[in-house]
């Protein structure tokens, strides 16, 4: 499971469907709808919002959102909340961390996407984060 901090604009389609996928499974275990990946590091960071299902949908309209940008059909009524504007903060460390992760399956998988990644310049994030200082976040599975 891989729920990026990253803006999904970022993404390539394989990338972008594979996210729709893995964060209605992480929508799934917050709601205790699934017993699997209960345990995943990866829904650390949701867990500790006050609100997790609203995290979790606002990660979701998101990306719901870029999909529809592209003309794709995801199903926006299988998010089961609105989603919330409370910001889960992400460190610079974890930013750099995804982007470089993001590079090397991108230089395999779709080498048109990997020319949009961002050079030099902070790339965009997802809107339901905020960048602080710090290294690779404690959850991240180097």
């Amino acid at each position: 499971m891989r729920i990026w901090s990253v803006h999904p604009r970022y993404l390539d389609a394989k990338g972008l469907v594979a996210l729709w996928r893995e964060a209605l499974l992480a929508q799934k275990v917050l709601s205790g709808e699934t017993r699997g990946y209960r345990h995943h590091p990866q829904l650390k960071r949701f867990r500790k919002h006050e609100q997790p299902l609203e995290a979790i949908a606002a990660y979701l309209h998101e990306v719901q959102r870029e999909a529809e940008r592209r003309g794709y059909n995801f199903d926006a009524t299988k998010i089961l909340r609105q989603g919330t504007a409370v910001r889960i903060p992400v460190t610079d460390g974890q930013i750099a961390y995804e982007l470089s992760h993001l590079r090397a399956k991108l230089e395999v998988r779709d080498r048109a996407a990997l020319e949009r990644l961002p050079n030099g310049e902070p790339p965009s994030i997802h809107p339901l984060f905020k960048v602080i200082s710090g290294d690779v976040e404690d959850w991240e599975v180097v």
